[in-house]
This record gives structure tokens, sequence and C-alpha cells, in this order.
């Protein structure tokens, strides 16, 4: 069962990882469309939040199943988790809150809105490589 859920984890995580890749097109495809980028913002971060629940509890169980102390490799991890999902919260809010409606506006947001999604991306692809050394033994943590 640790196994399994362990491999749950890693196909959600990579499931996460596709799925940020793919927001990336959210701004281009509403480039003319305001008022679809604010809804399509808010679809996306509920996704968002949704996917990195299920990598978390899938993980959280993994840990608790397979009797794993809390090392620094989930430290980490846990952290990351915050740290996405603060990034992600605080990125809608600014959306929601914004006078989007104005192009130049509109414009800047959709800017932030890749360049987080980049730096999301990064976090992630550094954790899943931190984890990749760590099965292989070369990295110890």
């Amino acid at each position: 069962m640790v196994a399994q859920m362990l491999a749950t984890h890693s196909i959600l995580v990579k499931i996460f990882l596709g799925f940020l890749v793919l927001g990336l097109f959210i701004p281009m495809m509403t480039a003319k469309n305001p008022l679809g980028f604010r809804k399509a913002s808010f679809i996306y971060t509920m996704v968002f939040q949704g996917i990195a629940t299920m990598v978390a509890f899938t993980g959280l169980v993994g840990m608790v199943a397979g009797e794993r102390p809390l090392s620094i490799a989930i430290i980490i991890m846990i952290v990351m988790w915050g740290l996405l999902m603060y990034i992600e919260i605080k990125k809608y809010k600014l959306i929601k809150i914004a006078k989007i409606e104005n192009p130049e506006t509109h414009r800047v947001l959709r800017g932030g809105f890749i360049k987080i999604t980049v730096i999301q991306i990064f976090l992630v692809a550094v954790m899943v490589i931190l984890m990749i050394l760590k099965a292989k033994g070369l990295v110890a943590i």
C-alpha cells in the first residue's frame, strides 16, 4: 500500500507539473478578453489548489502509512507546498481586485501571470530533481 501511495504521489506531481505548463497558455488565449482572463484565472486557481491538495494528501498518507520520519526532504516538500499555495492565492487575489478592463493593467497582469507560473514550475521541478537525486543516493537529505 505504501508503494502504491508513493507512486500515486509521484504521478500527481507529474500531472501538477503538466498542469502548470498548460497554465502558461491562459494569458495567450485571453489576450484580447480581460474578463475571460479573470474567469480563466479563477478556474486555473481552483484546479491548481485541488491538484496541489491531492499531492499533499497522498504524500501525507504515504508518510504516515510508511511510518517514515519527518525528514528534511519532507519538511522541504511541506514548505514548498505552502509557498506554492501562498503564491497562487496572492496571484488570484491581485487579478480579482484589479481594474482589468484597463488594457495596460491587463497586459501587466498577463505578464505577471506568466512570470509567476514559470517560478512555480521551477519550484516544482527543483523539488522533483531533488527527490530523484535523493532516490539515487546522490543527495543525503
